[in-house]
């Protein structure tokens, strides 16, 4: 285990750069702050240095709120907001072991973002090691995105979510979303995989819920689909 000040003073650190693109988005995404004892907690967990956009998130953010909370982005923790950091999301118990995956993000939907680690296969990620896959809830698969941690942010602060999220939104999401805290996000029925919301979002009925809730639910009807692959015609009626 690295110091916690070795991984702070570092040459080129990414977070000047990173502030800058991000503050180019303007009201699009708020930066949340953090307690500096927590940021350097994380960080130490994390075991990367804060030339790395990762370490600058952890150490001087506590994470992003991006669109008015759709976008969570996570960073050294903002327990005021909900937000949990990147050390407490991936359960990091600071012994220097890399995680078999690492959670860097959610939306309120309940999809997730993930760097992969050295065996994404393994653990049925598609990719390469390194790259950001997204857990899709309207699919219930994960997706490779072509790009590491500092490209995805990049592509964030270059306003990518609107294009990305453009079929999972509906007329008025932004009230929605706006009043509830980064710890919880919106559950939907029937469910997102059903052509039923596919076919009509907007008339869904929707309703504030912990995002382990919705993790869980996501999480064990993959599992139920998977010990069950003739079940395709009945996904709907998953309860």
């Amino acid at each position: 285990m690295r110091p916690v000040d070795d991984l702070i003073h570092t040459p080129d650190p990414a977070w000047p750069v990173l502030e800058a693109e991000l503050a180019a988005l303007g009201p699009a995404v708020e930066v949340l702050p953090v307690d500096p004892e927590a940021g350097r907690d994380c960080l130490h967990r994390l075991q990367v240095t804060a030339r790395s956009r990762l370490g600058a998130l952890a150490l001087h953010t506590g994470g992003l709120l991006v669109d008015g909370g759709w976008l969570r982005v996570l960073g050294g923790g903002s327990p005021e907001r909900g937000l949990p950091s990147l050390a407490e999301a991936n359960g990091l118990p600071g012994d220097g072991q890399p995680p078999a995956a690492l959670l860097v993000g959610h939306d309120v939907l309940g999809g997730r973002f993930e760097v992969s680690g050295a065996g994404p296969a393994a653990i049925g990620r598609p990719g390469e090691p390194g790259e950001v896959c997204y857990f899709a809830p309207d699919s219930l698969e994960w997706e490779e995105l072509g790009c590491g941690h500092g490209a995805w942010l990049s592509w964030i602060a270059a306003g990518g979510t609107a294009e990305f999220y453009e079929s999972q939104r509906w007329p008025g999401w932004r009230a929605e979303v706006e009043q509830l805290p980064a710890s919880h996000g919106l559950a939907v029925y029937p469910f997102l995989w059903s052509s039923e919301a596919q076919e009509d979002l907007a008339a869904t009925a929707r309703r504030p819920a912990p995002l382990r809730e919705l993790f869980a639910i996501q999480d064990e009807t993959v599992a139920f689909l998977a010990a069950n692959p003739d079940a395709e015609a009945v996904r709907i009626d998953v309860r």
